[in-house]
C-alpha cells in the first residue's frame, strides 16, 4: 500500500542486499526529483551505507560516483589469510575513512540509524545520534557479512551485520509514515527450483535463494506486526546477485519509477 509522502515527515529505511543495495539509489533519484527528503533514516548493510551518504547530505549523483568505485571490486576487496573472514577490511575502510572522517553518528543533517548484531549474544545493536561513535565504525559493524568481511569491534563488543536480525529495520522508525526499500524482498528470489546443467550451479543457486527466503520472511514479519504506515518498494532484483557490483547501471535502475 503506498501512502501520502509529501506532507508528512516520514522515515527512510534502506534493507541490506550486498550490491542489490545499489537500487536504493534509483529511489533516492525519484525522492530528489520529486523534492521529497526522509526526516530519519534507518539502514542495514548495503542500505546503512547509503543511509549514511544521504544523512551527511550526498546527493544521488554524488552517491552513485562513490558506488561506480565498488564495480572493481580490487580497489575494495584485499583478500585475507587469518582471521574469521575471507575479506581484509584496510581498503574499504580508508574508502570510509575519506567520506566521513572523524563525523559521529550526531554528525548528520538528518537522523541516522544503523542496525548491526552483537556476534557473541546475538542481540540487536542500533547504533544512533545517542551513541558517541564515529559513522565509519558503524558502517563497518552493520556491513560486516560473517565469514565475508571481518567482524567489527565497538568499544569492546564484537558486530556483525545487521541481516542477521533486521535487514529491513522498520521497527527502528520513529515516524507514522515509512518509506521501506527492500532489495531482498518478494522480487528478489525466481518463483521455480534452479535448473541448471552442473550440479555445483544448482547447489550455489539455492543456498543463496535459501537465505534470501530466509531474510524474506524475517522481514515480512516485522512489517506485519507493525502499526506503521508503511509505502513498500520491492524492486525486481531476483535476475542479479548480491555480488554484481559490476552491475552498477542496471541495478540502479531497478529502483527508479517504483514511487
Amino acid at each position: 500500500m503506498h501512502y501520502p509522502l509529501q506532507n508528512n515527515p516520514f522515515t527512510l529505511v534502506l534493507s541490506g542486499g550486498g550490491a542489490l543495495g545499489i537500487a536504493h539509489l534509483g529511489v533516492l533519484h525519484d525522492l530528489e526529483q520529486k523534492s521529497l527528503m526522509p526526516a530519519e533514516l534507518v539502514g542495514t548493510s548495503m542500505g546503512g551505507i547509503i543511509a549514511a551518504c544521504i544523512a551527511i547530505g550526498m546527493s544521488e549523483t554524488e552517491i552513485y560516483q562513490e558506488i561506480q568505485t565498488f564495480a572493481s571490486v580490487t580497489k575494495w576487496i584485499k583478500f585475507s589469510f587469518s582471521g574469521n573472514a575471507i575479506v581484509d577490511n584496510t581498503k574499504i575502510t580508508s574508502i570510509f575513512n575519506r567520506l566521513f572522517g572523524k563525523k559521529k553518528m550526531a554528525d548528520t543533517y538528518i537522523p541516522l540509524k544503523l542496525i548491526a548484531t552483537n556476534l557473541l549474544n546475538g542481540h540487536k545493536r542500533v547504533f544512533s545520534a545517542k551513541d558517541d561513535i564515529y559513522i565509519k565504525d558503524a558502517i563497518l559493524a552493520t556491513m560486516a557479512i560473517p565469514g565475508v568481511f571481518n567482524e567489527h569491534i565497538i568499544n569492546g563488543e564484537i558486530y556483525g551485520d545487521g541481516f542477521l536480525c533486521e535487514n529491513l529495520g522498520v521497527n527502528e522508525a520513529i515516524h507514522t509514515h515509512i518509506l521501506a526499500v527492500d532489495v531482498l524482498g518478494e522480487n528478489a528470489f525466481e518463483k521455480a527450483m534452479p535448473d541448471n546443467f552442473f550440479k555445483t550451479a544448482n547447489i550455489l543457486e539455492m543456498f543463496e535463494k535459501s537465505m534470501r527466503l530466509l531474510i524474506y520472511n524475517q522481514s515480512r514479519t516485522h512489517i506485519k506486526h507493525s502499526n506503521k504506515k508503511i509505502t513498500l518498494l520491492e524492486p525486481v532484483t531476483k535476475e542479479h546477485t548480491t555480488f554484481s557490483f559490476h552491475k552498477y547501471k542496471e541495478i540502479r535502475a531497478l529502483g527508479m519509477g517504483l514511487l
